[in-house]
Order: C-alpha cells, then structure tokens, then sequence
C-alpha cells in the first residue's frame, strides 16, 4: 500500500498539537511546587524529590528516541494516546508513593515515558510532515509558544490547587487534566499511517540514524541542548526553594514561573519566526549567551520580588526559544521523513543536562547549603553553547543519489 501525499489542515495540526503541547508541558513546569509539600511530608531530602525529577528528565529524553521511531512508522496518535493514559497513572502514582524508590518509578519513569509521547519531538514530527518548509519553523514557533503559555496557565492552577486541595488531591486533578490529551489526539491522525499504512522513505532507520550521528553540525547541536536541558529544569524545580530559602514568598516563586511561561510565549514564537528569514544558528548562540548575562545580573542584583519578575521575564523569552530553531535546523538539514526519532536523538540530549541541573541542585544544595555552584555552572555552560552553536551547517545534507536497478 503506498503512503498518501494528502497533509493535514495547517490550523488543525497546530490547534491539536498546541493543546496537547499546552497541557503536557503546562503540567510538568509546575512540578517544582510540589518539592517543599512533599519532602515536608515525607520526611524525604531535596535529593530524593531532586533524584525523582532527573531520572522523569532522562527516562523523557530517552523514551524520546523510541516515541519518535514508532510516531515516524505508525503515526503519531497511537504514540499520543498512550503516553496520555501514562501522564494520568504517573500523577496518581507521584501522589500516593510512600517511599522515594516509588516516588521514582511514578513521578521518574511513568511520567519521563508519558512526557516523551506528548511533547515536542511527536508533535514536531507531525508539523514537519504536514507543513511546508516555508512556514515550518514559524509552526514550530507556535507550538512551543504553546508549551510555554501551558506554563502560564498551569503553574498558578497547579498553586491554587495545592493551596485549595493539598498537594496529594492536586495531584489527582492534574491526572485528570491530562486525560483530555487522548481526544485532541484524534486530530493528529495523519493520511497514509491508518491501516498498517506508512509513508515510503529513502532510508531506512538505522542508515538515517548513522548519517545523523556521524554529522558534525548534529552533534554540536546535541551539545547546545544539553546546556539546555541544564538551565532551564535546574531553575524551573530548584528556584522556588532557593527563593524560599532567602525569606521570599511561595506567591513570589508562582508568579515567577507564571512570567517564564507567559514571556517564552513571545520568545519562542519570535525565535520561530526569525528562523524563517535568518541564520538559526546565530539566533541559538545570541539566546544561550544572553542566559549567561541574565543569570550573572540575577545573581549580582539584590535579591527582591522585583528582581525576581525581571529574571524571569528575561529568562522567559530565553526559556524555550530554543526549541524552533534547533528542529527547524534538524528538519532542513536532513529532512522530516525520520523528524521525530533525530528529534528525540538531540532531546535526550537535552534531557542528559536536565537530568544533571536538577540532580546536581538537589546534591550540592546537601551538600553545600547553597544553590550558588550551580549558577555558576550554568553561567559557563551558556558560554559553551553560545560558542558550540556558530558553526552548524544549515544547508541540507548532500546525499549520493540512489542507484535505480534495471
């Protein structure tokens, strides 16, 4: 049976990823608020919440890979619907773990998995496929303004709930939140995956994946996401507490993730944008570096609400915008016929630095009784990925052209 060349509406594929994007990830960005609760509660270190959320951050980098292998053979709304039914068993599981080895397998491994079928490289693969290289990266742009106005919207939500509910029954109602992932996935059924169908392709995976590995400009991108990865859940889990801990209000932390979600909206739709009409790697090196500028004036500043609203309405439209121009850069380099399994590859690349930020807060935090090492680790990195990222090569790949037998 051959695939279909038939595409999905542009505004059907962007309305149900968005959606899909907008809960996923508007969950997860409040998982923060949960650390102090739940420690409190249990009896457990910062570390064992800390250890939770990095191996959630690595098990989604590496469920990444296959939800992306089997989203580019199968389709995408099978990967979807299962993954949402996970979400909802991860959240009800994360509120009733009696022990931190339970708390890991639910929170760390359920969710890690359910996250990897219902984030970017799924939905990104349906946008690649379904949209045209002119508008891709601005498509892309969309949905991950939409995974960041998620956290505009959620993170209050998720603080009114704890507040309202306590954290156990808020945790319940996200489960149930999560659910209505699985009918906005029926919008993402793509022509020419039903019925066993599936579309033809030029490589086959594993050639794909070697040509991918063996690149240079792919692997400098891997890098830059890894610094990522590093950055942002290292702030988005420990920045409440480390707020805490210097006399500063729960309110303030909520409204500070609020303002990441609600400025990244505006960063990554711009920076999707922009990599229609400019070199994405220059827009790449200009967000990792000015991380690094914003992070040394936090930390120089003295630390007040205010200060804390301007970091992180800065860092908001930093938060992000990464994502558009490093798929859009995946997709121009080696094609969308294998998009979601090499973004899931440069994912999990991201998701090794996020498990590292989020671990190294926890221990050092411990161990030290200050988050300040971790600053300057990030402060460094964002240097390296500004640097790591100026010489991709956009340009699509030259392949030998297949030789046809008689």
């Amino acid at each position: 049976m051959t695939h279909t060349n038939k595409t999905l509406p542009m505004w059907q594929v962007l309305a149900c990823g968005a959606a899909i994007v907008t809960l996923s990830m508007g969950v997860r960005h409040g998982f923060g608020l949960w650390l102090q609760p739940i420690t409190q509660a249990q009896d457990w270190t910062r570390e064992n919440f800390a250890m939770a959320i990095a191996i959630q951050n690595l098990t989604w980098g590496f469920a990444g890979i296959f939800s992306g292998m089997l989203a580019d053979r199968f389709g995408a709304l099978r990967v979807i619907v299962t993954c949402a039914v996970l979400y909802a068993l991860g959240l009800t599981g994360m509120a009733y773990s009696s022990t931190p080895a339970l708390f890991t397998a639910t929170a760390g491994v359920l969710i890690g998995v359910a996250q990897a079928g219902t984030t970017y490289a799924v939905i990104y693969g349906v946008i690649g496929r379904n949209v045209s290289a002119s508008k891709r990266s601005w498509a892309m742009g969309v949905a991950a303004a939409a995974g960041s106005f998620g956290q505009f919207l959620m993170v209050p939500t998720e603080g009114y709930l704890i507040s309202t509910f306590g954290w156990q029954e808020a945790l319940v109602w996200l489960a149930l939140s999560t659910m209505l992932i699985i009918p906005l996935a029926y919008g993402l059924r793509e022509p020419g995956f039903g019925g066993g169908a599936t579309p033809n392709r030029d490589q086959s995976i594993m050639h794909a994946l070697r040509e991918a590995m063996n690149y240079r400009s792919f692997q400098l991108l891997m890098a830059g996401y890894f610094v990522c990865g590093f950055q942002v859940v290292f702030i988005g889990v420990h920045m409440p507490s480390y707020l805490k801990d210097h006399g500063l209000s729960p309110e303030v932390a909520s409204i500070a993730l609020a303002l990441i979600g609600l400025f990244n909206v505006f960063g990554t739709y711009i920076a999707g944008s922009l990599g229609q009409r400019m070199a994405k790697r220059k827009i790449l090196s200009f967000i990792y570096f000015s991380r690094s500028v914003a992070i040394v004036l936090f930390l120089l500043a003295p630390l007040t609400p205010i200060s804390v609203y301007i970091f992180s309405s800065v860092m908001g439209f930093l938060w992000l915008s990464t994502v558009p121009p490093t798929n859009a850069v995946v997709a121009q380099i080696f094609g969308v016929a294998h998009l979601s399994m090499l973004g899931g590859f440069v994912f999990f690349s991201h998701q090794i630095g996020s498990f590292m930020g989020v671990w190294l807060g926890g221990y050092l935090y411990d161990k030290t009784g200050s988050y300040d090492i971790v600053w300057y680790i990030s402060i460094a990195l964002g240097v390296f990925a500004a640097l790591v990222n100026l010489p991709v090569k956009e340009n699509a790949i030259e392949r030998a052209p297949k030789t046809v037998a008689a």
